[in-house]
Order: C-alpha cells, then sequence, then structure tokens
C-alpha cells in the first residue's frame, strides 16, 4: 500500500501556526484502518499487508515561513536569505536553526509521525483458512516514510556534509526512509523512489515545477525564487515591522493576527483579513494610516532588492512587472478602496482554484502510459481529474490527475457579504491511498479529503 500526502507545512510559529497535532492522530488512526482494508484481497482472504509506503510529497517541513530569516539586514554581517550563497557556513547555520525550532513547535505531531515508522501499525494475523484470527497477538507492519522536497522546503536538497546533517536530524526526528543525501525533488533522482512508485503505477512531484513565480526554470531547484522573497520580506517581515515600529500602539491581538496572513484564503482576501483585524481590534484612523505608510515602504523596498531586480527580464512582461503593477497601485490607495477592489474583484471572477491538470498531458509517465496516476502537490486544491483512457486486452485502462491537497489551518473568508470581512478557521487534512496485486479486493486508488475544527 502507498499514501501520499503533501503541504503539510509544519512551521515554527513565527508566521501563522500550523496544523494541529490533532490531524496527524487522525491520519495515523485512518492508516490502521486503511491497512485493514488492504488486507482483505480479490480471492476473498485476508492477508494482511507487510509494508506500507508513505510518500511525504514536498512542502512538509516549512523553513521558508520563519522570520529567523529576518535576524539581520543587507548591510549587517551574516546576513543571510534563501537567495544568498548556500556555500556560505552561516546559510546551513540558519537552516539548521529553523529547522530544530519547526521540530520542537511541532513536537507532538513529529512524534506521531515517526511512531508509525516504528511499527505502531499492528494488524491480526490470518488463520490457515485465510480469516482474521482475532485471538492472536497482532503483528507490526512495516512502515517506510520518504521525503520528497518542494518550494518551501527545497533547502533539504542543497548539496555538501553541512546540508547532510540537517537532513540527518531530520531522518532521526521523523523516523524518514531517506539517507543523508539531498532528499529528491524528481522521481528520476531516485531509482529506489522511482521503482517504488511504478509498482503502483504512479507518478509524482511536487508540482512547483510548473510555477514560475516558485521555480526558476533556469536556475534550478538548489536556486531560489521570487516567491521566497516576496514571502520572507512583505509577509514574514510586515507582523515584524509593525510591532517593532507601531508596538505601543497597538493591541497585540492585531499584531498577533497579521502572523496569519499566510494562512488567509483566498490569498487574493489578505487586504480584507487586514482590515478586518483592524475593525475587530478598534485600532484608531491615525494607527491605520501609520500601518499603510509602513505597507507601501516596504513593498517599494522589496521592489529594489538586488535579487528581485535581477529576476526583472528586460522587454519582456514578467512576474516582476505584475508586482510593480499592484503595488504602485495599493500604495495610492487606502485599505478601504482596496477592500472594495478585492470584493468586486471576487464576485465578477470567483474563486482562484488553480488546476495543474493540463501539465500532466506533457509528462513523460503519461505519454508512453508508463503510469495510470499523475499526482502533484503545491496547489493546495485536491482534485481528481480524468486524462485518459484506452483498451485493453480485459479492461480499460484509465489515466487520471490527482492533486494531493493539504494539511493546513486556514483562515477562509466567508461569501456572504464579503464586504463586511468575516473569516472562518478550519482545518483540512487530504491523503490518497494506492494498492497494487491484489490489495483492497482489487481497488486501485482511493482519495480521502476532511475538514475539521480543533
Amino acid at each position: 500500500m502507498l499514501i501520499i500526502v503533501s503541504d503539510i507545512h509544519l512551521g515554527d510559529g513565527t508566521c501563522g501556526k500550523p496544523i494541529s497535532s490533532t490531524a496527524f492522530q487522525l491520519f495515523a488512526d485512518r492508516l490502521r484502518e486503511l491497512a485493514h482494508n488492504a488486507s482483505l484481497r480479490t480471492d476473498g482472504k485476508y492477508r494482511p499487508v507487510e509494508t506500507i509506503d508513505i510518500l511525504l510529497l514536498g512542502d512538509i517541513l516549512d523553513p521558508l515561513h520563519s522570520t529567523l530569516w529576518l535576524e539581520k539586514n543587507p548591510s549587517e554581517p551574516g546576513y543571510v536569505r534563501p537567495w544568498t550563497d548556500f556555500r556560505a557556513p552561516e546559510y546551513a547555520a540558519k537552516l539548521s536553526a529553523i529547522t530544530q525550532a519547526i521540530l520542537k513547535n511541532n513536537l507532538e505531531s513529529i512524534k506521531i509521525l515517526k511512531r508509525l515508522s516504528q511499527a505502531s501499525i499492528t494488524l491480526p494475523p490470518a488463520t490457515r483458512h485465510g480469516r482474521i484470527d482475532n485471538n492472536a497477538r497482532e503483528i507490526p507492519v512495516k512502515v517506510r516514510l520518504h521525503y520528497m522536497i518542494g518550494n518551501h522546503d527545497w533547502y533539504y536538497h542543497l548539496p555538501g556534509p553541512a546540508f547532510d546533517d540537517i537532513r540527518g536530524s531530520l531522518i532521526e526526528a521523523l523516523g524518514l526512509f531517506n539517507s543523508k543525501a539531498p532528499f529528491p525533488h524528481e522521481l528520476k533522482e531516485s531509482a529506489e523512489l522511482s521503482a517504488l512508485l511504478r509498482r503502483y503505477k504512479v507518478y509524482a512531484q511536487h508540482g512547483d515545477l510548473y510555477d514560475s513565480f516558485n521555480f526558476d526554470q533556469g536556475k534550478g531547484r538548489n536556486a531560489s525564487s521570487l516567491g521566497d522573497a516576496f514571502a520572507i520580506e512583505i509577509l514574514n517581515r510586515f507582523p515584524v515591522v509593525v510591532g517593532q515600529q507601531l508596538g505601543s500602539e497597538l493591541p497585540p491581538s492585531f499584531i498577533e493576527s497579521l502572523r496569519e496572513l499566510v494562512n488567509v484564503r483566498p490569498a487574493l482576501a489578505t487586504p480584507l483579513w487586514i482590515s478586518s483585524q483592524l475593525r475587530q481590534n478598534n485600532v484608531a484612523e491615525a494607527a491605520q494610516k501609520k500601518i499603510k505608510y509602513l505597507w507601501n515602504g516596504m513593498c517599494n523596498e522589496f521592489l529594489k532588492l538586488k535579487f528581485v531586480q535581477d529576476a526583472d527580464i528586460p522587454f519582456k512582461l514578467d512576474a516582476v512587472d505584475g508586482l510593480e503593477v499592484a503595488i504602485h497601485l495599493t500604495d495610492r490607495v487606502s485599505f478601504k478602496t482596496i477592500d472594495s477592489l478585492v470584493v468586486w474583484i471576487r464576485k465578477r471572477f470567483g474563486s482562484e482554484n488553480i488546476t495543474f491538470a493540463r501539465h500532466a498531458l506533457k509528462e513523460e509517465a503519461f505519454l508512453d502510459h508508463g503510469a495510470q496516476y499523475i499526482v502533484y502537490g503545491h496547489t493546495h486544491h485536491h482534485e481528481v481529474v480524468p486524462l485518459d483512457s484506452f483498451p485493453g486486452v480485459l479492461h480499460p485502462t484509465n489515466q487520471m490527475y490527482i492533486n494531493s491537497g493539504t494539511w493546513h489551518t486556514y483562515f477562509d473568508l466567508a461569501i456572504n457579504k464579503p464586504e463586511e470581512q468575516k473569516f472562518i478557521p478550519y482545518q483540512v487534512l487530504t491523503y490518497l491511498a494506492f494498492y497494487n496485486d491484489d490489495e483492497r479486493q482489487g481497488r486501485s486508488f482511493e482519495t480521502w479529503s476532511g475538514s475539521f475544527s480543533d
């Protein structure tokens, strides 16, 4: 049995709250049920599965959303950002510190995940007639956890002894089946993982390859992206700067609420979230103007960063140009005007569900029929999309695109009167299961996605 999950985004707590350990316990409980069902065979007999492989398909830990990156300014010695030289010793030191902070902040969740690899899943043995023997001692099922990286945890793909040590700490903490070598970004980087997924007719990758804002095609996955810079210098930094410069004038609850900017959905509603928190915390008009002034200044500083300027391709309309247009628009109007624009855009163009299904049609594993299931993560939008079907000798072979969704805490904008800026918190959890041979009485796959409040 093969399980795939992605986009858990465990952070160090400085930029929004990660999903609670309740989700991990729900998953662990459900995993035993899945293993039991997989042990029911097509011949009607029960034979307990011996191994469960769990693929963590990127953005599992989230070093990107951490204010620890902001400890030094560009002019200071020891300045480190994801886009600075990773060969500098302070780079690995910073990543190590953030990684340890993430593990500490999610200690209970990490423990639950590791216990899975320590034979915590057990099943009753089978009788000689292929029935469940509930009177005998249960037997452990071997669970192997495999880690592939995405655009928020790509640092674990970097080469070098210092990064090997960091990966070693992750292997120990999570109970991973990986070696200390760079965690793979694509299946072609791991012959063992490729062979494993091929047995299930699955091709999987995080999906950031098809997002130019979060992946630089020219530089590859060992390089930072424009999305990294925006996340750190705007989303991560804004609450810090507001707290430092206006903390004495603002309620602590308002400053804390800004740390949840990374969890607001849809992302387009970020200005509405800020406005809603201004209203709920009764922030005075004079303080609101100062907050807007800080926002404008930070956005313009962001555009002047050398890394951002270098990403601006001359004579071509690119992501940098789009950011410039948006920033120059917002620095000339009030939060109230931005709110009105956001509400109008949402009503006019609907939700922002992004699908990468069309990219699956170009994968080699799809074109040569090597895979029936093309799996991505990244978008946080769980979906199952039929791609193609072709006849076989006995049964047709169906090819499908499946997105593994996310495990995440969201503050989602209510669709009734969005101008009233009402956000509802909840948590979501998605996982995919694939079976081979005669597991699960011949079923080849199933997907599960749920939401809950904690």
